[in-house]
C-alpha cells in the first residue's frame, strides 16, 4: 500500500538515517521505536508528506488516504466541537452538494444537445461512480460516538473549540482522523493528552476498525496491545520485527548478542591477520601473502554493534523525616465553579507510606482534588494535612512553568541551597544533561527535557508526601522505567494521577475513582480496577 524506498535524511553534515526501505501493508499495526533523536518523528512526517527527504521516495497507491496526527497542533477556532469533527466528512459533503447542484441544473436546462449539457452529464456520471461507492452511514451518529469515546460530553458538542485546552483540541483532531477511516493512520504520541478510558476506547478502535496504523508512543501497554510489528530506528538504519513491543525487546537483545559474538570473532580474526603482517613484513618469501592480507584488511567491512541507550534518568529520592500516621484526610469535600459541580461530599483517608492512584475521565476532578490538598483553591468541607507532612508537587504544567530565559544550569542553581550548589553539574548529569547541555536555554529544550529539568527542581529537597499529576507525559520509556523504580522505592506517601497503565501497574495499592461528581474508593490495584471496568466503559460508548 505504501512503499518507502532508499530514504535518507541529512542536515548540517549529520546523517539522521540513510538508505531506509520498507513497506506498510494493509492492516499492519506498526510501532515506530528508537531513542529520542533517532528520527522517528521525522520519518513519520516524511511518510505523511509534511517533510521532504534528502534522498529517496515514498510511493503509495493512487487511492490511498493517509491521515497524520502530530504531537502538537492547534485546530481553528471558528467552529463548535461537533462542527469541527464533522469536517472529517468535508469531501463527502462537498461531493453531495455538487451532485445536487448539477442534478438541479439538468432538471431546468433544455439544451439537451449542447456541449455544456453533455459536460454536466459526464461530470454527474463521474461523481456518481465515486459517491455511490461510499458507505452510507449516519454521520451525526458516527461523530457523536467518536467524540464521546474520546472523552467529550454531549453538552460539549456545541461549545466553541477555542474554549478547550490544546490537549482537548488534539482530541478533536484525532476524532476527525478516525472518522475519515483512512487507509493509513499516523499517530505521534496520541495518548499524551487523553485519560485511561479514552485510551482503552482508542485501542479498541485501532485494533478492530482501523486499517493500517503507524504509531510513536512511550505508552508500553498501548503499543503492546495495538501493534503486530515493530520498526526500530537506530544508528541511521532500521530493523523490522514481526512482533509487538515486548517481543521486540527480546528479539533485539538476541540480535545484539549475535552482533557482539560476530564482532568479537571478527576482531580476533583481524588481530591474527595483523600479527601475521607484522611478523612477515619484509620477508621476501612472504611478500605476496603479506600484500594479499593487507588488501583484504583494507576492504574488510567492520561489523557494527548497535548502540545501547545507556543514558537514563538515575533517580533517587532523598530520605525525608517521618510524617504523621495520616498525611491526608478529606471529609465531605465539595467543589463547584458557578453552577458546575466538580464533586460533592468526597471523603478519603490516606495513610503514611500508602501509594494511591487517582483515576477517571478528564474533567471529573482529579486535578481539582490535588489543588484542594495543596490549598490552592477554596472548597466546602474538610481537607487536612497530617503532622509534619512535607509535600513535593509535580503539576501537569510543571514543565511550562520553567523560566525559558534561563539556562539549564541557572534553572537549578536558582533553587539549589547549601552544599548541593557545588554538585549541580553532577545532579544534572544524572538527569541526562551533560557537557554543553547544561548551558542550553530552557526555550530550546524538548518537552521531555523540560519535564526532566522540572523533576530536578522537585527533587532537590526531601519530601514525605509526593503528589504527581501526569508526570510521564513526554518522558521516554527508559526514563519512565527509572522514575517508576524510584517511586517503588520511595518510603513516603504517594498520590499519583496518570493515564499510563504500564506506569501505574504495581505502583498503587488503592484506587480513588472520580466519576459522576463522586469519589469512589477501591481497595484494588490498577490492573484489577481496569479489568473490572473495561467492558462496561466500552459498552457505554457503543463499541
Amino acid at each position: 500500500m505504501v512503499s518507502i524506498d532508499g530514504l535518507a535524511v541529512e542536515f548540517s553534515g549529520h546523517k539522521l538515517f540513510s538508505n531506509v526501505s520498507f513497506v506498510i501493508n494493509e492492516n499492519d499495526k506498526i510501532a515506530l521505536m528508537g531513542k529520542n533523536g533517532a528520527g522517528k518523528s521525522t520519518m513519520m512526517k516524511i511518510i505523511a508528506g509534511e517533510q521532504q527527504p534528502t534522498r529517496g521516495h515514498i510511493r503509495k497507491s493512487k487511492e490511498a488516504v493517509i491521515a497524520y496526527l502530530p504531537q502538537h497542533l492547534l485546530t481553528e477556532d471558528d467552529s463548535t466541537v461537533f462542527e469541527e469533527a464533522g469536517k472529517a466528512f468535508h469531501e463527502y459533503n462537498s461531493m453531495k452538494e455538487e451532485m445536487d447542484k448539477l442534478n438541479k441544473a439538468l432538471e431546468t436546462r433544455t439544451d439537451y444537445e449542447s456541449k455544456e449539457y453533455m459536460d454536466i452529464i459526464e461530470r454527474v456520471t463521474d461523481l456518481g461512480e465515486t459517491f455511490y461507492t461510499l458507505e452510507d452511514v449516519n454521520h451525526d451518529a458516527e461523530i457523536e460516538k467518536a467524540l464521546i469515546g474520546l472523552g467529550f460530553k454531549r453538552e460539549d458538542f456545541n461549545r466553541q473549540t477555542g474554549e478547550f485546552s490544546g490537549g482537548w483540541r488534539m482530541r478533536i483532531e484525532l476524532a476527525k482522523i478516525l472518522l475519515q477511516k483512512p487507509d493509513l493512520i499516523l499517530l505521534d504520541e496520541p495518548t499524551n493528552h487523553i485519560d485511561i478510558e479514552s485510551v482503552i476506547w482508542l485501542e479498541d478502535f485501532l485494533i478492530n476498525k482501523a486499517n493500517a496504523v503507524v504509531v510513536i508512543s512511550h505508552d508500553k501497554a498501548f503499543i503492546d496491545n495495538i501493534t503486530n510489528r515493530t520498526i526500530e530506528v537506530t544508528m541511521g538504519k532500521i530493523y523490522d520485527y514481526k512482533a509487538n513491543y515486548s517481543h521486540y525487546l527480546v528479539l533485539r537483545e538476541d540480535r545484539r548478542a549475535d552482533q557482539m559474538k560476530a564482532f568479537k570473532e571478527q576482531q580476533k580474526f583481524i588481530a591474527e591477520q595483523e600479527r601475521f603482517v607484522e611478523r612477515f613484513k619484509g620477508t621476501y618469501s612472504k611478500t605476496n601473502q603479506v600484500s594479499s592480507v593487507e588488501r583484504m584488511l583494507e576492504k574488510l567491512e567492520i561489523i557494527e554493534v548497535d548502540e545501547v541507550d545507556n543514558a537514563s534518568l538515575k533517580l533517587r529520592f532523598p530520605p525525608s523525616q517521618r510524617s504523621g500516621d495520616y498525611p491526608v484526610i478529606v471529609e465531605d469535600l465539595s467543589k463547584k465553579y458557578g453552577d458546575h459541580i466538580v464533586f460533592e461530599k468526597a471523603s478519603m483517608t490516606i495513610e503514611r507510606g500508602q501509594k494511591v492512584s487517582f483515576v477517571g475521565r478528564n474533567g471529573e476532578g482529579k486535578s481539582t482534588m490535588i489543588k484542594a490538598i495543596m490549598g490552592e483553591i477554596d472548597f466546602e468541607g474538610k481537607c487536612q494535612l497530617g503532622h509534619n507532612a512535607k509535600i513535593g508537587y509535580f503539576a501537569q504544567n510543571q514543565a511550562s512553568l520553567l523560566d525559558s530565559s534561563l539556562t539549564v544550569f541557572e534553572t537549578v542553581d536558582e533553587v539549589a541551597k547549601g552544599e548541593v550548589r557545588t554538585q549541580i553539574k553532577n545532579i544534572l548529569g544524572r538527569f541526562m544533561f551533560s557537557g554543553e547541555d547544561v548551558d542550553k536555554k530552557v526555550s530550546v529544550l524538548s518537552g521531555g527535557e523540560k519535564t526532566r529539568l522540572a523533576m530536578v527542581k522537585l527533587l532537590l529537597e526531601p519530601v514525605n508526601l509526593l503528589i504527581l499529576d501526569e508526570p510521564t507525559n513526554h518522558l521516554d520509556i527508559k526514563s519512565k522505567d527509572v522514575l517508576k523504580e524510584a517511586l517503588l522505592n520511595f518510603d513516603g506517601t504517594l498520590i499519583l494521577v496518570s493515564h499510563d497503565r504500564d506506569f501505574l501497574q504495581g505502583l498503587s495499592e488503592k484506587v480513588f475513582e472520580f466519576k459522576n461528581k463522586r469519589v469512589l474508593e477501591h481497595f484494588e490495584t490498577i490492573d484489577g480496577f481496569l479489568e473490572r471496568n473495561k467492558v462496561e466503559n466500552l459498552a457505554k460508548v457503543g463499541m
